[in-house]
């Protein structure tokens, strides 16, 4: 070999070695931190797994999923705290209670939450459209959506005269949730009974609390979702119409739910993680709000408290349960 040509050939291999290099660390596995209350319902994580095989991550070769799941929200600060510790590229908020234990754990990790909260209001970011944090998401808050859920209550019971709202007492909505609810139950001249729930093993002890409430409106929160079958069960033992924001509440037995379609969130959600993976800075990505929403009827629960379900809203619902 001629020694021009062998140093021709060092030369290209140098150039080579740096590109061999990125490409390496390129396909390292990422590690998605998920932090959540309780198993995520099916939908949540599905639409979240669907979001990332659409920017073509596969799971298992670009990414696992880090699963840190705590029993209560008391626990979600020592559940974030562990994730973190598994040197995790992103950490996913999923649920209120969640966000604020996720920011204050994560350091310099990028966070990115789906949860029913405002983060302008709450102090988390500084706008919408530019985080200006290391924190990101999805917000299910959509302005009229207390307003809808209290006017489905009248729909359903025509006498209605007082509701009752149910929220878990330290979340960081709570607050919010109470006014938006207090102005909207005005409006419709309906009065409003508040309960706050700081126990989340003693469901049992807020219904002897109801008598005198027509219905019972339950706020969104990971912690209500957790117990969504123990919470059907006690309002239909009580005979007492209940009204959420999540399908899933419905699908466990709750009466009726109107809100955000979590799973497009979550779905929405995964391309925010993907772009973060890629380098973009969570502080330069939008916040975004929902798109579709979903109405879902429990007519096995009406019949069981003798509810007749007037049929336009039978017409508007986008799912029956028979």
């Amino acid at each position: 070999m001629r020694r021009r040509d062998f140093i021709a050939g060092i030369a290209g291999s140098a150039a080579v070695w740096p590109l061999a290099a990125r490409a390496q660390r390129a396909e390292r596995t990422r590690r998605i931190g998920f932090l959540r209350v309780g198993a995520p319902p099916s939908a949540f994580i599905d639409g979240f797994r669907q979001g990332l095989r659409e920017s073509s991550l596969i799971e298992g070769q670009h990414f696992v999923i880090e699963f840190a799941l705590a029993k209560s929200a008391r626990q979600v600060p020592e559940a974030a705290a562990e994730v973190v510790r598994r040197n995790i590229d992103v950490l996913v908020a999923s649920g209120t209670p969640s966000v604020v234990p996720a920011r204050d754990a994560a350091g310099r990790i990028p966070v990115v939450f789906v949860a029913t909260l405002d983060p302008v209001a709450t102090g988390l970011v500084a706008s919408l459209a530019k985080p200006g944090r290391n924190i990101t998401g999805m917000t299910s808050i959509s302005g009229d959506l207390i307003a809808k859920r209290l006017e489905l209550v009248r729909e359903l019971v025509p006498s209605v005269g007082r509701i009752a709202i149910l929220l878990r007492e330290s979340s960081p909505t709570a607050a919010q949730y109470v006014r938006e609810s207090q102005a909207a139950a005005r409006t419709l001249g309906i009065e409003l009974q508040i309960l706050t729930k700081r126990d989340p093993d003693n469901l049992d002890a807020i219904f002897p609390a109801l008598v005198g409430s027509s219905a019972l409106v339950v706020a969104d929160d990971a912690e209500f979702t957790d117990n969504r079958t123990k919470l059907a069960e006690l309002a239909l033992r009580n005979r007492l119409p209940t009204v959420f924001g999540l399908r899933e509440m419905v699908q466990a037995g709750g009466l009726v739910a109107y809100g955000a379609s979590f799973g497009d969130l979550y779905r929405r959600a995964a391309s925010h993680v993907h772009k973060i993976l890629q380098g973009t800075s969570p502080a330069e990505l939008p916040i975004e709000q929902p798109t579709k929403f979903e109405l879902v009827l429990n007519m096995r629960t009406a019949r069981v408290l003798d509810l007749s379900v007037p049929p336009m809203l039978l017409a508007r619902a986008d799912e029956v349960i028979e």
